[in-house]
């Protein structure tokens, strides 16, 4: 982190919230309150005259809400990024997952303590390590030199294909030039793969957004995602990803069949799991202990998606903030599944996709606007000659 404090404004209705978060951020090295404002026009106004580099952002205030001033705020000052400070409730998710697939950099949830001491506490504990997160970006999300020399594209365990001396696998080359071309990355994934599993977490409502708006029906494989986020929001992801890709996208339940073309949501508070039952493939939810501090984390869908479908899995780890999913990873990764990361340059948090990457996990790293394309090569990839 630079040696300059990172400097904050709070926006929000509440003169209690906002004391609250002043005094989190009060109390907590390398951070600094530069304002308060009680709406989105006011911090506008106030950004107009005091740069900073957070603005931590109410869902629902009078005059500007939330949603309107997170629009003005990356028209006028790109670059600061926003936190959504959403209430648990059904309208306040509805407006912070549009927000967040906007491009908000995350959300942490209103307090709900009786007492001041816990509920300073409960905003601490979220609002600290995400701010710490995103502006580190500059040290901890650039991967070293070595690394993506190494790292752009890694050979699949057990093919016998020559390292591509490529720094990026161009995303303009054709199916064409991919069938053809004996170094293909292709080349080393086996097929058919019969599934798509993704973990994300903090800038992974935009990411998914923008993958799922660029798939099409190339894309027959189920999808299953891990989104870390709370109960209250998943719903509303769900709808917001089925609506994105024209498709069926639903929160998983215990005994859901797990059907082609279909796009599911790990509940907020369970990890998905997939098992067989009989002929089929079905989800299942248990609240075991949170992994990586998260539930649900990435690890169990991961896991269990490498037991059910081994060498036909296709994983992708997108931007998020720590690295929850890295035992998945290995497990899939074992298995031969084929396995994805984006890059640091267009993750919001180089933290989940950069410690597959340094783990030597990956076969593929790509950046956001990559994915897509290359998912859709993936559905159709019949296999090496």
């Amino acid at each position: 982190m630079s040696l300059r404090p990172v400097k904050i404004l709070v926006v929000d209705d509440s003169a209690v919230i906002r004391g609250l978060m002043a005094k989190v951020i009060e109390s907590t090295e390398g951070l600094q309150l530069a304002g308060t404002a009680m709406h989105g026009e006011a911090a506008l106004a106030f950004l107009k005259r005091n740069p900073v580099d957070i603005v931590v952002l109410d869902v629902e205030m009078p005059v500007m809400n939330g949603l309107d001033a997170l629009r003005q705020i990356q028209i006028q000052f790109p670059g600061t990024h926003v936190i959504m400070a959403s209430a648990l409730t059904t309208a306040g998710a509805k407006v912070t997952v549009e927000a967040l697939a906007q491009g908000a950099a995350g959300c942490v949830a209103k307090p709900q303590a009786k007492s001041a001491s816990d509920a300073i506490q409960q905003v601490g504990a979220e609002l600290v390590p995400l701010i710490r997160a995103l502006t580190n970006k500059p040290e901890a999300n650039t991967p070293d030199a070595a690394i993506v020399a190494e790292a752009e594209i890694r050979p699949h365990a057990e093919s016998n294909v020559t390292r591509t001396n490529n720094a990026r696998y161009a995303s303009s080359t054709t199916e064409t030039a991919i069938r053809s071309t004996g170094t293909s990355v292709l080349r080393r994934m086996p097929r058919p793969v019969q599934a798509i599993v993704i973990g994300t977490s903090t800038g992974g409502p935009k990411a998914l957004s923008q993958i799922m708006s660029s798939i099409d029906d190339t894309i027959w494989q189920p999808i299953l995602i891990v989104q870390h986020m709370p109960a209250a929001f998943t719903p509303m992801l769900a709808k917001h990803l089925g609506s994105d890709s024209r498709r069926v996208c639903v929160e998983a339940q215990t005994g859901m069949p797990i059907l082609p073309g279909h796009i599911y949501v790990a509940p907020g508070d369970y990890h998905l799991e997939v098992v067989r039952k009989g002929g089929d493939i079905v989800a299942q939810l248990h609240q075991a202990a949170p992994e990586h501090y998260c539930r649900p984390s990435v690890n169990p869908l991961f896991r269990t998606a490498a037991e059910v479908w081994g060498k036909h899995l296709a994983a992708v780890m997108l931007t998020g903030m720590g690295d929850d999913g890295i035992e998945g990873t290995q497990a899939v990764h074992q298995a031969g599944g084929y396995i994805l990361a984006q890059d640091a340059v267009s993750s919001v948090v180089w933290g989940m996709p950069g410690a597959v990457v340094k783990a030597g996990l990956h076969d593929e790293m790509l950046s956001l606007s990559e994915i897509a394309g290359r998912l859709r090569q993936i559905a159709l990839w019949k296999g090496a000659a």
